[in-house]
């Protein structure tokens, strides 16, 4: 499909203005406050002095020299900040005015601008059934516009989602602890033990994308549904009311399945939906993470 370079300039640009807008006027601060300091180098023992952090005490030298000694760390001046996007048929589906793609992409946006802002590296990997796009971290604006025209407009090879696939290859070539978000909706096949080596290896934040549509059916006779991914049909007659409550409760149990992955690996989760401002969902996430932080 062609498309007119001056509309793709445009929309780029728009977001770009709105995600940049935001980032200034309400996440430059919690984004720093949040992941400051997760990567942390070693640099020497000293002896401690009052009012050093307790927590940072080294307790075998300290009973080597028989008197305190505390670790001392520096912070790591910049983060390597992955953006894992899925870009599966699937993410055309929208209900309401933007489609999980769109959706995914402005949020992508936002967290890439505030990464940059705070001086970090960003890269990106788009991935359906196969890795489809890798660009390696880097900083700038240019860099950042480059990453949202891709999320954009990309066309994938492949329709279906493998997310153990998109793993793996983070996994391999990520030879540093990284920030990575993952933002797909999630209907793939199982994926839990590359999830469980991600999370262990990187500070893993899950963004799951829904839509409204598919957690409710409404009653409009018999309907022909087509698996965006498979291409398979079924015919579903939505004038049942156990029809209907079928579809919902079957959305409604993958949700919660989802949601117990995630809390069983002690993964971050910020979901996103379609109808919904995803902006209360990360001032959510960033005030859970303050909280645990100060903890």
């Amino acid at each position: 499909m062609t498309r007119d370079p001056k509309e793709i300039l445009k929309k780029i640009r728009r977001l770009e203005l709105r995600t940049r807008r935001l980032v200034n006027s309400s996440f430059a601060g919690q984004y720093h406050s949040v992941f400051k300091g997760r990567g942390m180098n070693f640099e020497e023992v000293r002896e401690y002095i009052p009012g050093d952090e307790i927590r940072s005490i080294d307790w075998n030298v300290t009973a080597r020299m028989n008197t305190p000694y505390v670790k001392k760390f520096t912070e790591e001046r910049e983060l390597t900040v992955v953006l894992l996007v899925d870009l599966s048929a699937s993410g055309a589906y929208g209900s309401v005015d933007l489609s999980k793609r769109e959706l995914a992409a402005e949020v992508a946006a936002l967290l890439a601008f505030s990464a940059i802002n705070n001086n970090d590296k960003v890269a990106l990997l788009l991935f359906s059934d196969e890795v489809e796009l890798f660009i390696p971290p880097k900083k700038g604006r240019q860099h950042t516009l480059r990453l949202i025209r891709e999320m954009l407009y990309f066309e994938p090879k492949g329709r279906r989602t493998n997310i153990a696939g998109a793993l793996d290859y983070m996994n391999k070539i990520l030879s540093r602890r990284s920030v990575v978000f993952l933002i797909s909706d999630f209907i793939a096949p199982d994926y839990k033990k590359q999830l469980t080596v991600a999370a262990q290896r990187h500070d893993l934040v899950a963004m799951p994308v829904y839509d409204p549509g598919e957690g409710s059916l409404p009653n409009v006779g018999v309907v022909t549904f087509e698996d965006a991914e498979s291409g398979e049909q079924i015919e579903i007659n939505s004038s049942s009311a156990s029809v209907r409550k079928a579809f919902a409760d079957a959305e409604a149990q993958r949700r919660q399945a989802l949601d117990r992955t995630f809390g069983t690996l002690g993964i971050d989760v910020v979901p996103l939906s379609t109808d919904q401002d995803y902006l209360l969902a990360l001032r959510a996430f960033f005030e859970r993470r303050e909280r645990r932080m100060a903890a």
